[in-house]
């Protein structure tokens, strides 16, 4: 890892590398892709939608979606763009390409093609190429993004950004820690190093491609200052090697006030770290993901949780919200179902946007709270690795310092365990060895006590089972029956 940014020529020395790992790494010319980017017009870029958003205080809405093939792929969008009101596209890849295994991909390809339906869980966009990113690109009116969930995302970053795409999600530590369990996080972390050096190459020749560290992690019962203490370490890692553009993320825990607390503090302490470490030029810009937990059966009741999550993204302030659909309690929703989830969204969006929650004392108290926790997190974490963030990254979790819960990593603690409290916030029935004051610890402990209480039990860690299936259930607190 290096605690610098990237030596131009030993980014380019490192390119031939990278463009080799699949034949269509041969279609990217740097220079002509960033020309090429440069023809995108404003109305068609992440990072321009999303500083006008900021500026009108509105909340963009954006789905999930992916399918095999180029044809299909583009007609999904555009149903979500025209049917749906989409503000912002996804392009949603594979499971194949996220793993960088392009031969099973191309398989894929060549069967969904056979039958005539995608049997991919998202787009190939590494074994389509550029020149079929740019067609599905230049097809839609409204900027598309990269979403996808790659520990290595080097070469699908060269594909998709030469392809016209103008927003790259993910990072080394929140497509490592959620998604597998022998990713060597130095490495991850590294590789995506590069990918950030590839955007700030962008940056220097006038191309602002936005950057979105992944929010919700394993989206199970994940309290802020765990993903704020992600969010954080990668967007000083993607400024450091030049990236401007930055959307911080945050899912959906349910109770609307911690919710609401989270999206105000993630921004906040963003800039805070940011500024603090020179990077003060970096405009940050936050995401709401709609609930990412088990959902209800019931459409109806679906729908009820997909207005929830978009009436606290609205009232939060957040720039824009990652929408769910109706379907999702049985897998990947039709295009249909997938608009209906938007259309409902953006009733909420619409209804609302005069509307911004005031700060009242049991938010300011909530966001008291979360600024500690995380600031402790945070101050640990980069003394432990002398302000180098990979490096302070890496010991963090190697101390548990910072600890995701029901992560598969095996690089993760595994140690703090979530609950929620008696008003459904998410609170800490262990702390692992987060770094925290006897205060701090003293108040979940208080928080966790007045639930028992109440349901007349002790706290146990059967109250972190219920919690987890108490909204497919339709409470949001794991009561006992």
């Amino acid at each position: 890892m290096i605690n610098q940014k990237m030596p131009l020529v030993e980014f380019l020395a490192l390119r031939q590398e990278v463009l080799n790992q699949w034949i269509t790494g041969k279609e990217v010319n740097l220079e002509e892709a960033v020309a090429y980017q440069k023809t995108i017009k404003a109305d068609k870029r992440f990072s321009a939608k999303l500083k006008q958003a900021a500026l009108d205080k509105v909340t963009l809405v954006q789905p999930r979606a992916g399918v095999a093939l180029p044809n299909d792929l583009k007609k999904l969008l555009k149903t979500l763009q025209d049917e749906g009101g989409a503000d912002l596209l996804p392009t949603t890849i594979d499971s194949y390409t996220r793993h960088n295994r392009y031969i099973e991909a191309q398989t894929g390809i060549d069967e969904s093609i056979r039958i005539g339906k995608s049997l991919l869980n998202g787009f190939p966009a590494v074994n389509h190429g550029v020149s079929v990113c740019r067609d599905v690109v230049e097809y839609l009116d409204v900027p598309v993004q990269v979403r996808h969930g790659t520990p290595d995302a080097r070469l699908l970053a060269e594909i998709t950004l030469a392809g016209g795409f103008t927003s790259f999600e993910g990072g080394g530590i929140s497509y490592n820690i959620p998604y597998g369990k022998n990713n060597s996080l130095e490495k991850t972390i590294t590789d995506w190093q590069y990918v950030d050096r590839l955007v700030g190459y962008y940056e220097e020749r006038g191309i602002t491609i936005n950057r979105e560290p992944f929010g919700p992690l394993t989206g199970t019962l994940v309290p802020p200052c765990i993903s704020h203490s992600v969010a954080i370490l990668e967007s000083l890692l993607a400024a450091q090697q030049g990236c401007k553009c930055i959307t911080v993320g945050y899912g959906q825990c349910g109770n609307q006030i911690q919710d609401i607390a989270a999206i105000k503090t993630l921004e906040k302490l963003s800039k805070m770290y940011l500024n603090r470490f020179g990077y003060k030029d970096v405009r940050i810009t936050t995401v709401f993901h709609q609930w990412m937990g088990g959902f209800p059966q019931d459409e109806a009741k679906a729908y009820a949780v997909i207005a929830w999550g978009a009436a606290t993204a609205v009232l939060s302030g957040a720039t824009k919200v990652i929408v769910k659909s109706p379907h999702e309690a049985f897998g990947v929703p039709t295009a249909e179902a997938n608009s209906n989830g938007l259309k409902a969204t953006k009733q909420l969006t619409a209804m609302l946007k005069d509307q911004v929650a005031i700060e009242s004392p049991m938010i300011v108290e909530e966001m008291n709270i979360i600024e500690a926790e995380t600031n402790c997190i945070i101050e640990a974490v980069l003394k432990l690795g002398n302000n180098d963030f990979g490096l302070s990254a890496l010991r963090g979790f190697e101390a548990g310092l910072i600890d995701v819960p029901f992560a598969p990593a095996q690089c993760n603690a595994n140690k703090a365990l979530p609950a929620r409290d008696n008003n459904g916030a998410v609170r800490f029935l262990d702390f692992g060895n987060l770094p925290f004051d006897e205060t701090l610890k003293a108040f979940h402990r208080q928080k966790l006590k007045e639930r028992a209480e109440t349901e007349r039990r002790d706290v146990s860690f059967q109250m972190v089972i219920d919690d987890i299936y108490a909204v497919s259930k339709g409470q949001l607190v794991g009561r006992p029956r």
